[in-house]
């Protein structure tokens, strides 16, 4: 699942991630990744108030063919969220970032992409969400990393 990266592709303020976003993409066209989104990322993406940087990031949904999850889960994807914001894993104010998780535990993701470290990629986090899941009775192992692990995991240049 892919909900936290796709702005990456246009971000000039940060040259090294917009490049290794553009990489991951790459993989994706030669069908190396199969990736999904939620609704969570089309809100966001609808809250951009520029309107080029809207239609560029729906642009990127569309031309790399990804997927958009089914919202049949909805309202288990939503206690779960909860459960992450009243146990402390994700603050109150970021309750989109609860819902990516919950997303991708929810439909079992092998990874959770993202450049946000300091709420979501980071081992601390990745823990408590692991024993929080299984306290709820999810326990496919889900990671949560960033596109330069996945990058250059898959690259061939060791």
């Amino acid at each position: 699942m892919i909900p936290l990266v796709i702005n990456f592709l246009f971000a000039d303020d940060a040259p090294e991630f917009k490049k290794i976003t553009k990489d991951f993409f790459e993989l994706v066209k030669k069908g190396r990744y199969v990736v999904f989104i939620s609704d969570v990322v089309i809100n966001e993406i609808a809250k951009t108030p520029d309107n080029n940087k809207k239609m560029n990031l729906l642009s990127v949904i569309e031309q790399h063919q990804l997927t958009r999850l089914p919202t049949d889960r909805d309202e288990e994807i939503n206690v779960l969220a909860e459960f992450y914001l009243s146990k402390g894993i994700v603050p109150k104010p970021k309750i989109e970032d609860a819902l990516h998780i919950a997303y991708a535990v929810v439909f079992e993701m092998d990874i959770l992409l993202s450049w946000n470290f300091k709420h979501l990629a980071n081992i601390k986090c990745e823990r408590m969400i692991l024993s929080a899941n299984i306290e709820m009775g999810y326990n496919y192992p889900l990671r949560i990393t960033t596109p330069m692990e996945v990058e250059y995991e898959d690259s061939n240049d060791f």
